[in-house]
Formats: C-alpha cells, structure tokens, sequence
C-alpha cells in the first residue's frame, strides 16, 4: 500500500517491529502531546477566553479541516451537547471533500479548503487560529 501522507518518521519500518515495540512507541509519542499543550498552556487559555467570550455573545466555533483534523473537528464538535451540554450547532464540523470526506479519504480536498480559505473574506472582530505545523490542520474560530 502507497503511503500518500506520510513523511519520514522514526516509525517507517513500523510493520517490521513487534506488537510490544509498536504499543511503546504509540505510548511514547502520546506522551509528546501532553508535553507539547502543557508548553503551550497560555495561549490556549487565551483562545479559549476569545471563544468564550464571543459564545456569550452569539457566536460559534467552527473547526475546518482537511483529512484527519476535519475528521476530529467532526468528532469534537459532534461531542459537545452529550458531554458540555450545548445546543446542537454551537460548535459546528466542516470537512473539505463534505460527508463523504469523513469515511474515505479524499487528497485533493486538502487543496480545495486552502483555496477557499484564501478567498474568504472574515467578519471584523473574527478571531482567526491557525495551527502552522501542517497547513491541513488549519482551525478557524
């Protein structure tokens, strides 16, 4: 099977390694995530205050993604009135590639949102998040 995301990675030879070896270095790299928002604490507290704040005053959040951060933007919008309780369409998933996007991996959507992206025009006073480390990973809030 091609691999059509994937870049280098200490894990290329994953299928070669144990069961034991794999569930360690899964666990291992989880590990990382926590140390990286840990690192990154502030300025989530400050987003999350901007979100805040325009909620109580009738905004949304919309997550907008390609490929798996579209897909996890689904996921956590989608949770968000069974486990906080808030209205159906207060925090709001977009895919690139639509539903379909979800169950089947589609590449070129990844071209598509950043296209539209960059013809969009914002309201004033919109805050804008972007996660830089992979451009697919775009969030808009």
């Amino acid at each position: 099977m091609k691999k059509s995301t994937e870049k280098s990675s200490n894990y290329n030879d994953i299928e070669k390694m144990d069961t034991i070896s794999i569930l360690q270095n899964i666990n291992k790299e989880d590990q990382l995530v926590a140390l990286a928002v840990y690192n990154e604490i502030s300025k989530i507290e400050e987003l999350v205050d901007v979100i805040y704040t325009k909620m109580l005053n009738g905004g949304r959040l919309f997550y907008i993604g390609a490929g798996t951060s579209g897909r996890l933007g689904i996921v956590d919008a989608s949770e968000c009135p069974p486990t906080f309780g808030v209205e159906h369409g207060l925090v709001v998933g977009l895919i690139a590639g639509g539903d379909s996007a979800i169950r089947k991996a589609w590449y070129d959507a990844y071209f598509m949102v950043f296209y539209k992206l960059k013809q969009w025009h914002k309201p004033a006073n919109f805050p804008v998040a972007w996660n830089y480390n992979e451009l697919a990973n775009a969030r808009i809030y």
